[in-house]
């Protein structure tokens, strides 16, 4: 039987959402026997692959590192999922689309409110630049499925990949399935 490739990424978020997949507890086991995890915050993987049957995607696309990797993602992988809200429509992480300006939102971080050394990162590669705006998945590229939740449970999570396993689209249908935030 040939394994699942499956991928999870982290963008800006909180891992809450990889936590959540965390709580899968003992059926994590059996999802092992099942599928090849070929890319995580939860390995030592430097490169995402190519071929990926799944991948959980969390957090909204917030820099320039992101938006690199998302397009990535898309390209090398069939079935991509928006991982819980910040994926779906940006929610926490989307907060500083408020703010007038990057340099704004750099400025209090780094200056207004830092208690030592307030001071711009200035380093090459020590934060990548910020997009103008923080936007969700599905504005950069296509997604297949989103699940909702901040972060989604264990169940849902569990749902949408036992059917993904049984070679079925998720369909997500009711106030369990369904529930944002």
């Amino acid at each position: 039987m040939t394994k699942l490739k499956l991928a999870t990424v982290w963008l800006g978020g909180c891992s809450g959402c990889h936590m959540s997949f965390l709580d899968l507890d003992e059926w994590l086991f059996e999802l092992a026997q099942q599928v090849d995890l070929v890319y995580s915050p939860f390995m030592d993987a430097k490169q995402y692959p190519q071929g990926v049957d799944v991948a959980l995607v969390e957090g909204a696309v917030a820099n320039t590192d992101h938006l690199e990797m998302i397009r990535k993602v898309r390209d090398r992988t069939h079935y991509l999922i928006a991982f819980g809200d910040c994926a779906i429509t940006g929610n926490v992480t989307a907060l500083r689309n408020v703010s007038a300006t990057v340099e704004a939102v750099l400025q209090r971080s780094y200056i207004d409110v830092a208690d030592l050394f307030p001071q711009l990162p200035a380093a090459e590669g020590i934060v990548p630049p910020l997009l103008d705006r923080v936007q969700p998945v599905h504005a950069i590229i296509p997604v297949d499925l989103y699940l909702p939740g901040c972060p989604p449970s264990a169940s849902r999570i569990r749902f949408a990949l036992e059917a993904l396993l049984r070679g079925d689209r998720p369909q997500l249908e009711g106030h369990d399935l369904l529930k944002f935030g």
